[in-house]
C-alpha cells in the first residue's frame, strides 16, 4: 500500500511531525507515506501539520499504542 515507511517509534514530540515534514519534502506527488509513532501526541500533531502542508491524512490504526498514519500529497482519499 505505502511507497515509503517513517518507522518513529521510541521518539517523542517534536521528532515524529519533524520528521513526517521532512520525509514529505522529499516524497514525489504520488508517493503514500506510512508513518508508525508510539507517540501519543503524534494523533494531534501529525494531522495539524497535514492540514496546514495540504496533505491527505488517514488515521490508519492504532494497535499496543502503536499509531500508523496513511499520508499522501494527492488531495483525494487514499484508502487501503
Amino acid at each position: 500500500m505505502a511507497s515509503l515507511r517513517l518507522d518513529l517509534t521510541g521518539h517523542l514530540c517534536p521528532i515524529p511531525v519533524h520528521e513526517t515534514r521532512r520525509a514529505m519534502g522529499l516524497c514525489s506527488d504520488d508517493d503514500v507515506l506510512e508513518v508508525i509513532s508510539d507517540d501519543p501526541e503524534s494523533l494531534h500533531d501529525i494531522p495539524a501539520l497535514c492540514e496546514r502542508k495540504g496533505y491527505h491524512c488517514q488515521v490508519h490504526g492504532e494497535s499496543e499504542g502503536i499509531f500508523t498514519f496513511i499520508v499522501s500529497k494527492l488531495k483525494t482519499r487514499v484508502d487501503s
